[in-house]
């Protein structure tokens, strides 16, 4: 018999985005929540760590989903506000300056106004626009959210309408780095997600970054009645009679709930609940460096998406670091205003890596390796002299599955994922990465879209 005290209506596995999201949805409606968090810190894959003085953001780049005050309430940012009840205000938005495509030949930019991307893209293939322009009305018709999709290739799906290869590649660049677990491919349901998200409605920064998004989400949940359990790492999910009966915690507690909500991963949430299919877990990591400088002049670009080929290969690489391509970010180039939180000038560059290659060698030479090769390119792309920076870090894989848990540290999670949320196991299911929905806003309605769709029938 459980303790009143270890007994809930939803365990969440879990306090990321999602996590917290559908925590504080369920918590609204009196449901008594646990959310179980392995680490010291909430935010998941999407948090903060301080050093030498400096408020560092691990996770965002930038927000997509850009809305606006006036803009139709279906758009996903004002959507997920108002099923957590913060109004818009509280987020303080801080638009983008602009951001570049750059490939070796030819460069797109776009900023929160598509207009402005249509005529880069005029500019840079005046062969391709009436095409592009078909794509971009396929794309919004196309009901992206709808849980019963199976895959399609976007490859195949842009080849209907784009028949310049160096275009399709140029538009596939941000849309992987912002979301794809697939290799050298995405699912079209996840393409015209973050298509919409990055292109048709823009980024933007929190006015008090992370932290303060994740400190006003926290205090949604805890004011809703909810309980959040940090140091709480979950070593096995409960069941009995193939119903899923609550959590041991690696200190030995249970908690007992047969709701069970897991944002750990697809492969990750089988494996905790002894599941006999377990998923394959991603093989698609990165590597990424920051570099900070007293000032940076001359740059006025947020993100620049890269690719040094003409094709891009987006896949594992057989060495710790790719520098095929990736993505640069300048996380001090938003539209700020007076009071805000402003990051430190800094360039964070993401590149592929290999998981598999950070076993069995010395970690911190080859890590200090890949440190350097990724500031002497990033260095050669913007004319920037590294040798300025006034500090510099870097994670890996490694690092990724240290403080998160997940496998191969595959931070888009698994190929395969589970829309519908469901597991085999009555009463686990699936928010998250691995549920489909992408990027910070996305994560957040994921945990939303399941705790309405499953948990809130109860």
């Amino acid at each position: 018999m459980s303790s009143a005290s270890s007994q809930f209506d939803t365990i969440i596995i879990g306090a990321g985005l999602s996590g917290l999201a559908a925590g504080i949805r369920l918590a609204h409606y009196g449901q008594k929540v646990c959310i179980c968090e392995r680490h010291s810190r909430i935010g998941g894959l999407n948090s903060w760590y301080s050093r030498k003085g400096m408020l560092l953001e691990t996770g965002l780049h930038a927000m997509t989903n850009l809305a606006r005050r006036d803009d139709p309430k279906s758009l996903p940012l004002l959507k997920m506000l108002r099923q957590l009840r913060i109004p818009l205000d509280a987020l303080q938005i801080r638009e983008q300056n602009y951001s570049l495509i750059r490939f070796p030949e030819k460069t797109l930019k776009f900023d929160n106004h598509f207009q402005n991307f249509e005529a880069s893209l005029a500019d840079t293939f005046p062969h391709e626009i009436d095409n592009f322009q078909r794509l971009d009305r396929f794309i919004a018709e196309f009901n992206e959210v709808n849980l019963n999709h199976r895959f399609i290739s976007a490859r195949r799906q842009i080849g209907r309408f784009i028949t310049d290869p160096l275009l399709t590649e140029m538009l596939l660049c941000p849309l992987f780095y912002y979301g794809s677990a697939v290799e050298d491919d995405m699912d079209f349901a996840q393409f015209a997600i973050m298509y919409k998200s990055i292109f048709r409605q823009g980024f933007f920064r929190p006015g008090g970054g992370i932290k303060a998004l994740l400190d006003l989400m926290e205090k949604r949940f805890i004011e809703s009645g909810g309980e959040l359990k940090l140091n709480c790492k979950v070593d096995e999910i409960l069941v009995f009679n193939g119903v899923a009966s609550g959590v041991r915690c690696a200190n030995g507690d249970e908690l007992h709930s047969h709701q069970i909500l897991s944002s750990a991963g697809l492969p990750e949430t089988q494996r905790l609940s002894r599941q006999k299919t377990i998923a394959a877990p991603g093989n698609l990591a990165f590597f990424e460096t920051l570099a900070v400088f007293d000032k940076l002049d001359g740059h006025d670009e947020t993100i620049i998406f890269f690719c040094n080929d003409e094709k891009l290969a987006y896949r594992r690489p057989e060495t710790p670091v790719s520098l095929n391509s990736g993505v640069i970010c300048l996380p001090h180039n938003f539209q700020f205003k007076s009071g805000d939180f402003v990051p430190a000038p800094m360039l964070r560059t993401t590149v592929l890596s290999d998981y598999r290659t950070w076993h069995d060698v010395d970690y911190a030479a080859t890590k200090s390796r890949a440190l350097h090769d990724v500031l002497k390119m990033t260095g050669g792309m913007t004319g920037v002299d590294m040798n300025n920076a006034v500090f510099t870090d870097a994670f890996t894989p490694k690092t990724i599955e240290r403080y998160t848990g997940r496998l191969n540290g595959a931070i888009y999670g698994s190929a395969e994922k589970q829309r519908n949320g469901l597991t085999e196991i009555e009463g686990l299911y699936i928010c998250g990465t691995d549920q489909g929905f992408l990027g910070i806003t996305g994560a957040a309605l994921s945990g939303i879209s399941i705790a309405n769709l499953h948990l809130l029938l109860t």
